[in-house]
């Protein structure tokens, strides 16, 4: 069912018991134990907190601990915690958390499964958002882009379906993309970690995510705010901007020999946002293989990825996928790849209209006053050199050259046929031969 981007997102309930965790227990109290001995925590809050679970879902795995003569209660109560029971490991303990951080180094927040995961992928699924009109005007509102570009915009973002914007460079591509990230403003739970057949997959990223602020508990309202599960961060839908140097091995898990972990690759990590692929066709890997890579992914909402052993799993693909690219199609990419991209869209460059209204804008939040003799130069004498063809970069360009030149002169802001003369002079290198 679609929803508003604005209605939120169901979040993931925390585990009322050990045998909701789906965890293979020896996993879970292994990474207790390695917990215990790495960051130095003895209270049943502080354990709680450092490995993500409820209160008494990590009292039930202190408990088994201690049946097990791995951890032992201290027989103090710890003042600075409100007086709550000390833990600590036995020498049996201590011996278990250095086998098992021999094993893997992971500890800390205890992962979400990869079969529970799903279920929170689909909650939060990209093509439940149904974004409107109103909604993607607004986030491109910095931009001045025709309507028919928001008629193909608008259905693609709301399928949450794979996208190919190409046209001339200088037009805006990137920013389009950043515009339809925004114009998605819900938040998602991103999992710290996730497991599978016993391995343990990083992909909680700051780098990636953006951590959304906390909600506050307002005291004089009857309804607390809804807890979650505190394996996830709550975030922002993330935005992966991958350019020239995406290659193909950033497309697979990667392996720490050191920690003997994984961590999610970038496709994995951008799962309910959005992943762009800036500048297609200037990658050292042909723009066709990158296609071919993603073509299980987008077409079956799956992505298939391998452990070191060679073993091969299936990891859901929810994920926007934005190409952006300044060749046609048709050079880069075989009829067989373009069918499988469910959107084409061409961005060209601004109508003169439209033009005159980014230099204007620009203008005036630059603070340089317009000049009608420098306006009719520019499009009189300039573009019929090159066609008059447009570009949503030049008004950005020519403005910030002359500011160059005013500031370098010390004379205040102004246009005049002779500087942009001056600053035309330098976006564009006239064709000559050099003598070495």
């Amino acid at each position: 069912m679609n929803m508003q981007a604005s209605q939120g997102v169901q979040p993931p309930p925390p585990p009322s018991g050990l045998q909701e965790m789906k965890l293979p227990l020896v996993m879970m109290r292994d990474i207790l134990i390695k917990t215990m001995f790495r960051k130095n925590v003895d209270t049943a809050s502080d354990l709680a907190e450092a490995i993500c679970l409820p209160r008494a879902v990590t009292q039930e795995l202190i408990d088994i601990a201690r049946e097990q003569k791995l951890v032992e209660a201290t027989g103090t109560l710890n003042a600075n915690s409100g007086n709550e029971m000390g833990y600590q490991l036995t020498d049996a303990g201590k011996s278990r958390a250095l086998d098992a951080l021999s094993q893997s180094e992971y500890y800390g927040a205890m992962p979400v499964p990869l079969e529970v995961y799903r279920a929170q992928v689909a909650r939060q699924s990209i093509r439940n958002i149904q974004i409107t009109r109103a909604e993607l005007t607004n986030a491109m509102g910095h931009l001045v882009l025709p309507n028919s570009l928001l008629d193909h915009l608008g259905p693609a973002v709301s399928a949450g379906r794979s996208i190919l914007m190409y046209g001339p460079p200088g037009n805006g591509k990137s920013s389009i993309s950043n515009g339809i990230r925004d114009a998605m403003g819900d938040r998602i739970y991103v999992p710290r970690a996730i497991e599978y057949a016993g391995q343990v997959i990083t992909v909680y990223d700051p780098i990636v995510h953006s951590k959304a602020e906390s909600e506050t508990d307002d005291p004089n309202s009857l309804r607390r705010r809804r807890t979650f599960d505190t394996r996830y961060v709550r975030c922002e839908r993330p935005t992966v901007i991958t350019g020239g140097e995406l290659s193909l091995d950033m497309l697979d898990l990667v392996y720490n020999p050191t920690a003997r972990t994984y961590q999610a690759p970038l496709q994995l990590k951008s799962t309910g946002g959005i992943f762009i692929v800036d500048d297609l066709g200037r990658q050292a890997e042909p723009p066709q293989s990158l296609v071919n890579r993603w073509i299980v992914p987008l077409e079956e909402s799956k992505d298939i990825l391998a452990l070191q052993s060679g073993e091969k799993f299936e990891v859901p693909f929810d994920t926007l996928v934005i190409f952006s690219t300044n060749f046609h199609p048709n050079e880069i990419f075989d009829q067989a790849a373009l069918r499988r991209i469910f959107f084409k869209i061409k961005i060209d460059g601004p109508n003169q209209e439209n033009f005159l209204k980014i230099f204007a804008m620009v203008a005036k939040k630059r603070q340089m006053p317009l000049d009608e003799a420098a306006l009719v130069h520019l499009l009189k004498t300039k573009y019929p050199t090159i066609d008059n063809v447009y570009a949503n970069y030049q008004p950005i360009f020519l403005i910030d050259q002359m500011i160059s030149i005013c500031e370098f002169e010390g004379i205040p802001y102004q246009m005049s046929p002779d500087l942009i003369d001056r600053a035309w002079a330098n976006m564009f290198v006239r064709d000559e031969k050099i003598v070495k």
